[in-house]
C-alpha cells in the first residue's frame, strides 16, 4: 500500500488503501485549495519521471531539488557540520540514488523543517536514512498528516538540535514556523534557514505574509515578534526555500530593514 502525496502540496499522507477524501494542508486558509479535483500520486509513480538533483550552495551546504518541479517546487538543504548533518525541509520525492548520494556525505542526524508545507515525505526520509528524529514545532502538530515515532515535537521558543544548529520559533505563517540559525554557516559569520517560513522577494528584500499564496500580509505585531526572536542572533546569510532566494551578505541589515519597510506600508499606505 502506499504513502499518498498530494500533488498540489506534496505532503505525504498515511499508508492506505486509497488516497485521502481531502489534503487536510490544502484545505488550510493559508493555502490555495487547488481548482481541479484534489490529486493524488506515489513515490512508486513518481520514480518512473521524477529525480532529485544536487547542487552545491555554499562551504557545508547542499540543495536539493526534485526534477521535473513537484508540487511547490521547494528545495531542501543539506547541511553539513563536523558533529553530523542536518536536513532542513524536505522533499515530497526519495529514491534510491538519493539515498545513495547523501549517505556518501555522511547521513543525517536529523531532519526539521521550517513550516508545514515543507514536511514533504519527512517520516520516510527518515526511514530510509536510519531513523533521525524529524522536529516539528508542537504548535503545528495538527498539520502532521502522516504520525510516527521518528517525529519530536518541541514546544519552547528555541531549541539546539546540533552544536552548530538552533531551531528558533517565529511563527507568523504558522504558529509554529520555524527558522533554523546555522552559527558555522557563512565562513562562521553566520547564516539564517528560513525555508517557506519567510520569503525573499526579487528585490532582495525578506516578506513577511500570513498567507503567501493568497497574498494575505502578517500584522505588525506578528512581524516585530520574528524581529525580536532574531534580536541576539548573528548572520550574515539567508537562504530561502527556492533555488532563487539566497541573500549572500548583509543578511542581518538586510533582515530589519526588510521589517521596517514592510511596517511602514503596512501603517502608512500611500495615498494614490
Amino acid at each position: 500500500m502506499p504513502a499518498y502525496l498530494c500533488t498540489a502540496c506534496g505532503i505525504q499522507h498515511p499508508i492506505s488503501d486509497e488516497p485521502p477524501p481531502v489534503c487536510i494542508l490544502c484545505q488550510d486558509e493559508r493555502r490555495a485549495i487547488p481548482r481541479e479535483e484534489q490529486r493524488w500520486t506515489s513515490q512508486h509513480s513518481l520514480r518512473h519521471t521524477h529525480f532529485n538533483a544536487f547542487r552545491r550552495l555554499a562551504p557545508g551546504l547542499m540543495g536539493i531539488a526534485t526534477m521535473p518541479v513537484f508540487a511547490l517546487g521547494q528545495r531542501a538543504l543539506l547541511v553539513r557540520t563536523p558533529a553530523g548533518n542536518v536536513l532542513w525541509d524536505c522533499p515530497s520525492f526519495l529514491d534510491d540514488a538519493t539515498i545513495v548520494i547523501i549517505s556518501a556525505l555522511g547521513g543525517v542526524a536529523a531532519i526539521a523543517a521550517s513550516c508545514p508545507p515543507s514536511y514533504g515525505a519527512a517520516v520516510e526520509w527518515s526511514h530510509a536514512l536510519g531513523s533521525p528524529p524529524v522536529y516539528v514545532h508542537a504548535a503545528d502538530r495538527k498539520f502532521v498528516t502522516r504520525s510516527d515515532p521518528v517525529v519530536t515535537y518541541w514546544e519552547d521558543e528555541a531549541a539546539t538540535i546540533l552544536p552548530e544548529l538552533t531551531l528558533l520559533r517565529c511563527g507568523g505563517q504558522y504558529p509554529g514556523a520555524t527558522l533554523l540559525h546555522w552559527a558555522g554557516g557563512a565562513a562562521g559569520e553566520g547564516a539564517l534557514l528560513c525555508g517557506a517560513s519567510l520569503r525573499i522577494a526579487r528585490d532582495g528584500h525578506v516578506r513577511f505574509m500570513r498567507s503567501y499564496d493568497n497574498h494575505v500580509p502578517l500584522d505588525p505585531l506578528s512581524i516585530r515578534h520574528i524581529q525580536a526572536v532574531l534580536e541576539p542572533w548573528a548572520y550574515e546569510a539567508i537562504y530561502g526555500g527556492w533555488w532563487d532566494q539566497v541573500i549572500t551578505n548583509d543578511g542581518q541589515k538586510v533582515m530589519f530593514a526588510s521589517v521596517e519597510r514592510t511596517i511602514d506600508s503596512l501603517t502608512n499606505p500611500p495615498i494614490s
